[in-house]
């Protein structure tokens, strides 16, 4: 009597062992690629890492540090992180509002800001500019108001942290937004139903909540405003100590002008080893976070 009652449990086990099993080896063939992938993956590796790669021979190492401290290359690299700085600062003002707007919002209004936050990482960076220029020009939609005034924005230092302010941002709604969601509604919920208010939500729950998205957004958007190239051509130009930054001397480095070719491949380096380290400490910061 016992083996019969036994019999069926032990065969339960086998098939929940075998069942198991098999769910393990499934699994585990799941996760693999077909192996006729890895070359293309390796060859997009290559694609994206042979480019930089080739940079380095090119730097007179020797030289590097007097090249990178030149005076033309100290004033671009301070403009650069001056308005990047400022850029971000625009970036953070109105981006919050915007990923709290996009997080609490539905339907087709939501879905319509979305695309047009989108917009401007799929845009050409020279269209970018361009639109800029025709809103805030002289004959343009503001920039005729503003020239009433007595503000000319175009071709300005005002207008690199416009154009850098116009690339960066998306940047920064993105992450929020990603954090928002992720975070939920239900301890502002909670804390809304012990008396708090909106602000006080805001403060002291949504945003700590949020706070590893609004880092890596802030963090990203500076990096990408400092690399901002093409909308800062067209709507601020290239005036050495101006509007000429680390991107803008590098091109002009290699057209014959500017900074020599030594600084503006030496500063070319050093934008991909600030890039690098703030994606590197990026992703430890998120690893430690997640733990």
């Amino acid at each position: 009597m016992s083996t019969r009652a036994v019999t069926p449990a032990a065969s339960g086990d086998r098939t929940s062992t075998h069942v198991s099993s098999s769910a393990t080896t499934r699994s585990g063939v799941g996760g693999r690629i077909p192996r006729v992938l890895l070359a293309p993956a390796a060859l997009a590796v290559a694609l994206l890492t042979l480019p930089l790669l080739a940079l380095l021979p090119r730097v007179d190492w020797a030289n590097a540090p007097q090249a990178v401290t030149s005076p033309e290359a100290l004033a671009a690299l301070s403009l650069s992180l001056r308005t990047g700085l400022v850029a971000v600062g625009c970036c953070v003002i109105l981006g919050i509002p915007l990923a709290l707007v996009l997080a609490r919002a539905t339907g087709p209004v939501a879905a319509t800001l979305r695309v047009l936050v989108t917009l401007p990482l799929v845009l050409p960076p020279l269209v970018g500019g361009l639109a800029l220029l025709y809103l805030f020009g002289r004959h343009g939609w503001l920039g005729q108001a503003l020239d009433v005034v007595g503000i000319s924005v175009p071709f300005s230092t005002a207008a690199v942290v416009l154009a850098q302010t116009f690339v960066a941002l998306p940047f920064l709604v993105i992450s929020l937004e990603g954090a928002l969601r992720t975070a939920g509604t239900r301890y502002a919920t909670v804390a809304a139903t012990l008396g708090a208010s909106r602000w006080t939500v805001l403060r002291r729950v949504t945003l700590p909540l949020a706070a590893p998205g609004l880092l890596a957004g802030t963090v990203l958007a500076f990096a990408r405003a400092v690399g901002e190239f093409g909308a800062t051509a067209m709507v601020a130009g290239n005036a050495p100590g101006r509007t000429q930054t680390i991107p803008m001397a590098i091109y002009t480095a290699f057209n014959g002008a500017g900074v020599s070719r030594d600084s503006a491949l030496a500063l070319a380096v050093l934008l991909v080893l600030v890039a690098l380290v703030i994606l590197i400490g990026l992703r430890d910061w998120r690893r430690r976070e997640a733990w």
